[in-house]
């Protein structure tokens, strides 16, 4: 029952969030500049008044912005999100197509992070005062500070290009007829670097807060209590301090998982992965500004339902969260 009135109250705000969040994004849209019409014209060869009235009309630029707005935002509550300029294709089919790897490629990564940052951290944590703790967060300082793009790039060329050992670009090799576990096993090859170059950033930041929770924790009075009672060091160091110090990893990991999709942008791009990130990269070159406010909404669905579900995990890590909700 509680958990049922927290989820209901999570989703009534989250309601409220995303319809002013469309709000925002269809005025951002609006003031950007570069006219869809007149892109879609000149690259037809077209540079005649008329035609250009011709493309407006068509795709109801010419309308009023309080219509345009209306009309967004009613054809939102029915899941209609309009047509590509571009493609004539409708957006929520685009996105749809798109969006499996993007969850796929960003939910690696998240997992992988997390877990390889809470194990390198526990191990920075147990080992503060040793040369392997320092090297530890002097990787994790390293994978933090160096440009995202730019690891992109020299894994493709160090990995692909110079030892071949995995594919550069794309979701599966293109022509191979794999099917059943060739093809899951050809999509993991190409998920390999995409995924690592994504989570390498991330990983830092969760090695670096468990380090810090993890030797926060070992200074309270419960883990001394542990310690006087005659308790293993590596059940003190699982059972008493991890435990609690995941109870901020858990919050920032929420936030983190709805970062990971903007961060997929670049590296969609680089390594040609077919998602949403690369989708949004493709349509801001084209001015397809109908595909780029679909794809906004659902990049913000995405941030809420991450963090609805990081409500949920709280609440269950720590009881106080479940009390105060009720």
């Amino acid at each position: 029952m509680v958990y049922a009135r927290l989820i209901i109250m999570r989703l009534l705000k989250a309601v409220v969030v995303l319809f002013l969040i469309v709000i925002f994004n269809f005025f951002l849209i609006q003031m950007a500049p570069g006219d869809p019409a007149a892109i879609l014209a000149g690259e037809a060869g077209a540079t005649d008044q008329e035609f250009l009235n011709q493309l407006r009309e068509r795709f109801g630029l010419d309308q009023p912005l309080y219509v345009q707005l209306w009309r967004y935002v009613s054809g939102i509550a029915m899941l209609d999100f309009g047509y590509s300029y571009r493609l004539g294709v409708p957006v929520f089919d685009l996105i749809m197509a798109r969006l499996p790897a993007t969850l796929l490629l960003t939910g690696t990564a998240f997992v992988l992070s997390l877990v390889l940052g809470i194990v390198a951290g526990s191990m920075a944590a147990a080992r503060v005062k040793k040369p392997s703790g320092s090297i530890i967060m002097a990787l994790a300082l390293l994978f933090y500070a160096t440009p995202l793009f730019w690891v992109a790039l020299m894994s493709v060329v160090v990995f692909s290009v110079y030892l071949g050992w995995l594919p550069a670009y794309g979701l599966y090799t293109v022509g191979a007829g794999h099917t059943g576990f060739a093809l899951a096993l050809d999509v993991a090859k190409h998920l390999v670097l995409p995924a690592t170059t994504l989570a390498l950033f991330f990983m830092a930041i969760y090695t670096r807060m468990t380090r810090t929770s993890m030797l926060d924790a070992a200074q309270q009075d419960y883990v001394k209590t542990a310690r006087a009672k005659g308790l293993k060091p590596s059940i003190i160091q699982r059972r008493h301090v991890l435990r609690n110090a995941l109870l901020p990893i858990i919050t920032l990991a929420g936030l983190q998982a709805g970062q990971m999709v903007g961060g997929a942008i670049l590296t969609e791009t680089v390594f040609a992965w077919p998602g949403i990130g690369r989708l949004m990269f493709e349509a801001l070159q084209q001015r397809d500004y109908n595909l780029l406010l679909g794809i906004f909404f659902f990049s913000a669905a995405l941030v809420i339902v991450f963090n609805i579900i990081t409500d949920l995990v709280y609440s269950l890590a720590d009881p106080r969260i479940k009390k105060g909700a009720s």
